[in-house]
């Protein structure tokens, strides 16, 4: 199966996309999925409902929403460019940024079992023996999640390699700038004689989403099995 020049920009582009939106969503999904385990606050349904909300809206509104608060006129656009050089729109920094959206509701719900399954004996334990809330969350409850944030974080990445809508609203469909794996297979089903090519393209894309769904199961069983043993 040969790739032409533009299939491994696609690939490579995807890769860097998913990468990025899954690490820098990464903290901020654990400190999300802490609050909804451990915490008693008002609004927090309203909190759990506005996390879920990209898997149910459709990818369109997601994107159409990103490009009203983060684009080059938008509310938070022209001040993040100005104080800190980030440009989101029509850049692959903006298709991160919708790819880690798209992924951060998986994220937070597999972080957020793991945590509730955490018996909460065990951080009473290390607060009897003088640890702050912090420091047994960092010792104890963090440690015993592992399983649960690497699956989180793998789900979400295959869930970022996959996205498509959000991101072509917001970034548009660039050839090496924004031209992801699924916008260059809907570019190929759009080009006359493009049918080979896309097929490559489905393909690798159920490869690489296959590769990190058993990826995560396998770290997931081998890190469990160093917390039970």
């Amino acid at each position: 199966m040969g790739l032409e020049t533009g299939d491994a920009d696609a690939i490579r582009l995807s890769l860097l996309v998913a990468s990025v939106g899954t690490l820098a969503t990464l903290p901020l999904a654990v400190l999300v999925a802490v609050a909804l385990a451990r915490g008693r606050f008002p609004g927090k349904i309203l909190l759990d409902g506005l996390v879920h909300l990209p898997l149910v809206l459709p990818p369109v509104v997601t994107g159409y929403l990103l490009l009203i608060a983060f684009g080059r006129r938008g509310i938070l656009g022209p001040a993040l460019e100005s104080c800190c050089g980030l440009v989101f729109s029509f850049r692959w920094t903006g298709a991160a940024l919708a790819a880690g959206i798209m992924g951060f509701p998986l994220m937070v719900r597999a972080i957020r079992l793991s945590i509730e399954a955490v018996d909460r004996r065990l951080e009473a334990a290390a607060e009897t023996l003088g640890a702050s809330r912090i420091g047994a969350f960092f010792a104890v409850t963090l440690p015993l999640s592992l399983p649960g944030v690497l699956a989180g974080g793998v789900l979400a990445f295959a869930k970022a390699l996959g996205e498509f809508g959000a991101t072509i609203t917001f970034v548009s469909n660039i050839p090496g700038e924004t031209r992801t794996l699924p916008a260059a297979i809907y570019t190929l089903t759009q080009t006359p004689g493009g049918d080979a090519a896309a097929g490559r393209l489905v393909l690798v894309a159920i490869a690489l989403s296959l590769g990190a769904l058993i990826l995560s199961e396998l770290f997931a069983r081998r890190l469990s099995a160093r917390i039970v043993g």
